[in-house]
């Protein structure tokens, strides 16, 4: 998984009255969690942009200012109610040998048939918790819809898990593709087989008594 860097200020002080005075400076006031205690920091609100204005997931490094640099994820961040200001960012440190859960965004390829014939498709969970080591979180889960027809659903079960687990059952929807007025026969003979196995399945005609 891609890192970035964000250079913060330690800070001595977190009550409100500081805390107000970092906001009104253009600064977030952060903490990191999971070490032997939560370190206290600051940074410029644009150093965020390239982590919580894109669709892409990072680990973080935290480089403060008395040379401190701390590996970590984003756990929680808050924003203004009416500005949607960033108002205050929590993070969670990691370490190489223990494994992290964070949400990991899905990424669909390939030209589902379903859709090319007039189907829609609906995706039903665009992120997925997973847990692994650092080094091995995924950037992307990757999920591939070519083979997937008008009334198809793809579950978490057909998803290739390597160095990772992703914490959904296996019949969990990551998306399906539905029928609209404007879909065709996509060649799917599923409702022909069922149908002929519902016929096996009823009990013959009695032939009628020779008199």
């Amino acid at each position: 998984m891609k890192s970035i860097t964000i250079n913060g200020l330690e800070r001595e002080s977190v009550g409100k009255v500081s805390t107000k005075a970092l906001r009104n400076a253009g600064k977030v006031p952060c903490v990191v969690y999971g070490g032997d205690a939560p370190i206290h920091f600051s940074a410029d609100e644009l150093a965020f942009k390239d982590l919580v204005y894109t669709p892409e997931v990072h680990t973080v490094v935290i480089a403060l200012n008395n040379g401190t640099k701390v590996e970590c994820i984003l756990q929680d961040i808050q924003f203004h109610p009416v500005t949607d200001k960033i108002m205050h960012i929590d993070f969670y440190q990691i370490f190489e040998d223990k494994e992290v859960t964070m949400e990991i965004p899905v990424r669909l390829t390939g030209n589902s048939r379903g859709v090319r014939n007039g189907g829609t498709l609906r995706i039903v969970n665009r992120k997925l918790r997973v847990k692994a080591l650092p080094a091995n979180l995924p950037d992307f889960i990757e999920a591939d819809i070519t083979e997937m027809r008008i009334g198809h659903k793809m579950y978490i079960g057909a998803i290739a898990q390597e160095n990772f687990k992703i914490m959904h059952p296996d019949n969990t929807v990551i998306c399906q593709v539905r029928t609209s007025r404007t879909a065709v026969n996509d060649g799917d003979d599923e409702d022909e087989d069922e149908a002929t196995a519902e016929d096996a399945e009823a009990p013959a005609a009695e032939a009628p008594a020779e008199s």
